[in-house]
């Protein structure tokens, strides 16, 4: 907590002083540009990451980066996405999954989760990414191989899940939102987008290439 407590300390005598007509301007309202779906994983800063101000990403945390499809849980997640949609107006969504990912790690070797129902019950969410990888991937046999395949994937299916919120689904009828799928890989730094043409997660910003974060094709969404 120490370190906490300093950490405040620093931001008020510092970041906040030289930022403060920002954090003033922020008391009108908040216009955010994306809302960012990302794990909880404490690896992960999503505004270090996309060099972001206060006030311009909406962010939705969770183990897995999972968007359960509509009505399946009454809950934070199906709220904060119909309020980004909605009354925020969001242009575009990330869902955002990274390497190393526990939860993925989980859903791979279920005897982890024995003595965790809450987490057990969370991740049924993604039994279809599990399902995709057991009857899809069997030729993967490396372990780090297999669960990579298995993040990039889930980002896929919980895009699908979000296709299923009423609010994302009319917005992309009216054609006032994208949707993007990201994996981060934090011990390089790099980010990967998939790309719908090609069936590939290719380095973010880079459309003209088609060579994947794990060498392989993925089919596209």
């Amino acid at each position: 907590m120490q370190k906490l407590v300093e950490g405040i300390h620093q931001f008020q005598n510092g970041i906040f002083s030289s930022k403060q007509r920002l954090f003033e301007g922020l008391v009108d309202g908040q216009q955010p540009l994306t809302l960012f779906i990302t794990c909880s994983d404490s690896r992960i800063d999503p505004s270090l990451l996309t060099q972001t101000e206060p006030g311009e990403l909406f962010i939705l945390r969770n183990a897995g980066n999972i968007v359960p499809p509509y009505g399946a849980v009454e809950g934070g997640a199906a709220a904060t996405i119909e309020y980004a949609v909605s009354v925020l107006g969001v242009n575009d969504i990330v869902i955002c999954g990274h390497s190393h990912c526990g939860a993925m790690g989980g859903l791979l070797d279920q005897s982890q989760l024995e003595k965790l129902p809450a987490v057990r019950a969370w991740l049924g969410h993604a039994e279809s990414t599990h399902r995709i990888i057991e009857e899809n991937y069997s030729h993967i046999t490396d372990a780090a191989a297999r669960l990579t395949a298995t993040v990039e994937e889930n980002v896929l299916v919980q895009l699908e899940h979000l296709r299923t919120h009423p609010t994302v689904a009319a917005a992309l009828a009216r054609k006032s939102l994208n949707l993007h799928g990201w994996v981060y890989k934090f011990e390089t730094g790099q980010v990967f987008g998939y790309h719908p043409e090609l069936g590939q997660f290719v380095p973010v910003g880079r459309t003209d290439l088609a060579t994947p974060a794990s060498g392989r094709e993925l089919p596209p969404i």
